[in-house]
């Protein structure tokens, strides 16, 4: 599975960002598909994923801010950002899980600043 994902960039604080991934494959045939992140100097953590039946966990940072969802016609996850903070910042990766196997996107930057 190919991953690309897209959408990060330079956010004031306060403000959205909405990043996609798509996948070179049927999504509804993947199991889980999800966004990590990761920021300088620390580990990737999990953002949030979705289910291949639809079910979403959110890391508790995320909970309130930040939505997955997606869309099978388009083969495409995405992850709207709301409320963003510096904290937020970091190297956003997109994630598959299909069977045992595990998948990775290139990632797309976001930066949260004033």
């Amino acid at each position: 599975v190919q991953l690309q994902a897209f959408g990060g960039g330079l956010v004031q604080p306060g403000g959205s960002l909405r990043l996609s991934c798509i996948a070179s494959r049927r999504i509804d045939s993947i199991n889980a598909m999800g966004w990590y992140r990761q920021a300088p100097g620390k580990q990737r953590e999990l953002v949030a994923i979705i289910t291949r039946g639809g079910s979403t966990n959110l890391a508790n940072f995320a909970k309130g801010r930040f939505t997955i969802s997606r869309d099978n016609a388009k083969n495409t996850v995405a992850l709207q950002m709301n409320s963003l903070n510096p904290a937020d910042a970091g190297v956003y990766y997109c994630n598959a899980v299909v069977s045992l196997s595990t998948y990775w996107g290139q990632g797309t930057l976001v930066t949260v600043s004033s």
